[in-house]
């Protein structure tokens, strides 16, 4: 089996190009030098010629802030970027596997939320998601869709490398308490990744690490494994404004993986810990 990897430059693309190399399976990984994802010939020509029989899609537009304004480029990388892909896909038979994201919710309440919830955007990029997801269940069959939230890597930004950067140069850091969910350390996400695409379990699944907590309780869990002296400071959501309106729960229940035999990812206080020490190391 031939798997092809997108967004091999980011945080996510760049785990699961080497965990598929370590665990020896045929792999090609690509990037905008090689075809663009957001033009339909270029994006058939390219996968016509490596023919692969699974692709993982880790390309996104995320910058949920810039979205608002970038509402056209969002869709055009999300939405049909996805399209191309699915509809590469199709023509090959092959199965595919695409990172969605729990901003696909409104999230309202304190559940947890299933995989068959009723979802509702609030947010340019949360929709952009959103539909790319109802594409890809309109033309294959053979599909995966892994939803995530505030995920971390080492091959780019990310919340916890701005907590670090905000600790060593100021004294006090203000960051919202009430919305609440789970980080996905991108290195044990790739695990599950490649441990799904090999499988014919196809359906929607939610995987985040284990446990829940606010950006407050992440930041403040940041400076004191970072040895940080930086106060953290929390403040609601509406003290904080922003272009994008973000869900206030965003707690992803794992039923999904559980009903499937897929292993949970590791609680997130140990993949944060692992993380610092992979980034300082």
């Amino acid at each position: 089996m031939l798997v092809f990897v997108t967004g091999v430059t980011g945080q996510l693309g760049y785990e699961v190009l080497n965990c598929l190399q370590e665990r020896g399976i045929p792999c090609v990984a690509a990037g905008r030098k090689e075809f663009e994802l957001t033009d339909r010939a270029s994006t058939e020509k390219f996968l016509m010629r490596i023919k692969p029989d699974a692709i993982i899609h880790c390309a996104a537009y995320t910058n949920v802030n810039l979205a608002e304004s970038e509402e056209a480029l969002c869709r055009a990388v999300n939405v049909e970027g996805t399209r191309n892909l699915a509809m590469a896909a199709a023509a090959l038979n092959a199965k595919m596997l695409f990172i969605s994201t729990e901003y696909v919710f409104p999230g309202e309440g304190e559940g947890y939320y299933e995989t068959t919830d009723k979802t509702g955007p609030l947010n340019v990029y949360g929709i952009s998601k959103r539909d790319a997801e109802l594409i890809l269940m309109e033309i294959l069959e053979r599909y995966f869709i892994v939803r995530i939230s505030c995920g971390f890597g080492k091959n780019g930004n990310n919340f916890i490398r701005t907590m670090l950067k905000f600790g060593r140069e100021r004294e006090e850091i203000r960051v919202v308490r009430d919305q609440i969910g789970s980080p996905t350390y991108m290195r044990d996400l790739a695990k599950l990744l490649c441990d799904m695409i090999v499988t014919e379990k196809y359906g929607i699944y939610h995987a985040t690490n284990e446990g829940v907590c606010s950006f407050a309780e992440l930041a403040q869990e940041v400076m004191q494994r970072a040895g940080l002296p930086a106060k953290i400071i929390p403040i609601a959501s509406h003290e904080y404004p922003s272009p994008a309106v973000r869900p206030k729960n965003s707690r992803l229940s794992k039923a999904s993986l559980d009903r499937a035999g897929f292993s949970r990812l590791p609680e997130w206080r140990d993949a944060l810990e692992r993380y610092l020490a992979e980034i300082s190391a």
